[in-house]
């Protein structure tokens, strides 16, 4: 089962450590605007070669817009044996939790 966080704990996170931030949106809409040092991974690139951007020694942050893409990609990949983390409400939470 992989792990999920909510935006107010991934800000606090944030401010005490870096860690690997992966945006999963297009990269048209990672372009409008991200999370600070986000990685721009979309998700059809994501799914098809995950060891070309993943090291499975490595814990990694997804995001999507909503949080709901993210959460079924965290599924796939902690199913492959990587460690990842959902952002639950995605970018957009993130927004609004972040003024």
């Amino acid at each position: 089962m992989y792990k999920e966080i909510d935006t107010y704990d991934l800000i606090s996170i944030m401010n005490k450590k870096e860690i690997n931030l992966v945006d999963i949106r297009d990269s048209y809409k990672f372009s409008l605007g991200t999370i600070k040092n986000a990685k721009n991974i979309p998700v059809n690139f994501l799914l098809t070669n995950p060891d070309d951007y993943l090291n499975d020694d490595e814990e990694y942050y997804i995001f999507c817009n909503f949080g709901s893409t993210s959460r079924k990609i965290c599924e796939i990949l902690t199913k492959k044996g990587y460690k990842v983390i959902n952002i639950a409400g995605g970018y957009t939470s993130y927004l609004e939790d972040s003024k």
